[in-house]
């Protein structure tokens, strides 16, 4: 999930494993995977930005708790 601001200035939080595209208009129009979408004002690269921090963030968890459950001998 990532957060961004709608053209209001109101926060949305969005699912980026749903986005389906941007589209630059020249604001950035996030289309889901259900054709709904959201007009934010954060930039094309921002939201990418965002999405990379995010999965990051995922992948460290999820590594982290593999080598706990392995009593710290690694993934592998």
């Amino acid at each position: 999930m990532i957060r961004l601001t709608k053209l209001n200035k109101e926060p949305v939080i969005i699912n980026c494993g749903q986005i389906e595209r941007i589209e630059l208009i020249p604001e950035s129009k996030i289309i889901m995977m259900n054709k709904d979408y959201f007009v934010v004002r954060e930039s094309a690269d921002e939201i990418v930005e965002k999405i990379i921090d995010y999965n990051a963030k995922i992948y460290n968890w999820h590594q982290k708790l593999t080598i706990e459950q392995n009593n710290g001998e690694g993934m592998w």
